[in-house]
C-alpha cells in the first residue's frame, strides 16, 4: 500500500492535465501539485488549492492561513508536517491563479475527479476528514452538507455522530477573508475548537 501511495504521488506531483486537457481555460502558470499524501496517518486535512505562497514554497500551508490552521489544530509545524500524523490533499493541487478583484480562483475542476479517488483508495487508515471549505464539504459530504458554509460548520455535531469511519468534521478555510466571519460565529472558537483539538491530540499523541 505504501509503495503504491508513493507511485500514486509521484504520477500526481508531474500531472499537467490542467495545462494540456483544461476544462475551460487552461491553468494561466506552469502547474506545481502540492500534497503531503501518508499511509500511516488517522487524519487527512482536505482543504480548497495551494496559494501563492504554497505555490512557490512547493510546501502545503506555507502562509498565513497555515499558521491560523494549526493554531484551530493546537499543533505544532513539525507535528503538522509529520506524514505519520497528518495527510494533506487538497480539492485542487496547483495554485488555480486569481480573480480581479486579487482573490484565489476555485480550485481546478481536473484535480479531484482524476486523482482523488486512487488518493483516498490507498489511505484507508484514515479516521478523521476535516474538510476545509466549501469546495472539500461538497466532495466529502454528499447531504450531510447544508446550503452554506456556516449551517455546515454550524452542524457539526450533527455531523459527527451521522458519520461512521472515517469521521468528518466541517471547517471554515483559515482564510485572513474569514477574519470576520469568525467574529460573527463566536461558538467556533468556544465549542468546535477544543473538541477539535481533543481529537486531534487522540490520534497523534
Amino acid at each position: 500500500m505504501r509503495q503504491a501511495l508513493e507511485r500514486l504521488t509521484e504520477r500526481v506531483r508531474a500531472c499537467r492535465i490542467c495545462v494540456d486537457e483544461p476544462h475551460g481555460r487552461p491553468l494561466p502558470h506552469e502547474p506545481r501539485p502540492v500534497l503531503q499524501p501518508s499511509s500511516a496517518a488517522r487524519i487527512l486535512l482536505a482543504g480548497q488549492a495551494p496559494g501563492t505562497k504554497v505555490h512557490v514554497s512547493g510546501m502545503p500551508f506555507t502562509d498565513a492561513s497555515g499558521d491560523r490552521l494549526r493554531n484551530w489544530l493546537g499543533v505544532s509545524a513539525q507535528e503538522f508536517y509529520d506524514t505519520e500524523k497528518f495527510a494533506i490533499v487538497p480539492m485542487g493541487f496547483c495554485f488555480p491563479g486569481q480573480d480581479a478583484k486579487g482573490g484565489d480562483l476555485p480550485p481546478r475542476r481536473e484535480c479531484a475527479p482524476a486523482w482523488r479517488p486512487d488518493l483516498m483508495a490507498l489511505m484507508p487508515q484514515i479516521d478523521l476528514v476535516l474538510t476545509i471549505g466549501g469546495y472539500a464539504q461538497a466532495w466529502h459530504m454528499g447531504t450531510a452538507r447544508l446550503p452554506s458554509l456556516t449551517e455546515t460548520v454550524r452542524n457539526w455535531r450533527a455531523i459527527w455522530d451521522g458519520t461512521a469511519v472515517p469521521k468528518v468534521l466541517p471547517l471554515p478555510h483559515p482564510s485572513w477573508r474569514n477574519t470576520g466571519w469568525l467574529k460573527k460565529n463566536p461558538w467556533f472558537e468556544m465549542d468546535l475548537l477544543p473538541f477539535l483539538r481533543s481529537e486531534i491530540r487522540y490520534r497523534i499523541d
